[in-house]
């Protein structure tokens, strides 16, 4: 299988290891303590551990998009601005 097409640098090994983390640590949590029934939130939105995750995940994706559009590399404000993101996901959405 040829991957020469991407650019496999540093960056890119560690998203994809820590997008591997994220979903390895939801799994744990899940079954230390099942999620049970899933919650609605401000969006007026049934939502599970999962969903919530998925919303923070491309949400994230999107706010890189805007910061490197905006002001560029490095990308370092958008990670900031992505985890309050995250963490405002999984406390009201």
């Amino acid at each position: 299988m040829l991957l020469s097409w991407m650019a496999w640098t540093w960056q890119t090994a560690a998203f994809f290891v820590l997008v591997a983390l994220a979903l390895v640590a939801m799994g744990i949590w899940e079954w230390r303590s099942p999620g049970g029934a899933p919650r609605r939130g401000i969006l007026g939105l049934d939502t599970t551990r999962g969903d919530r995750l998925f919303i923070s995940l491309l949400g994230a994706g999107f706010i890189h998009l805007g910061w490197l559009a905006a002001f560029g590399a490095p990308p370092w404000g958008a990670l900031a601005v992505s985890v309050l993101f995250a963490v405002a996901v999984f406390r009201w959405v």
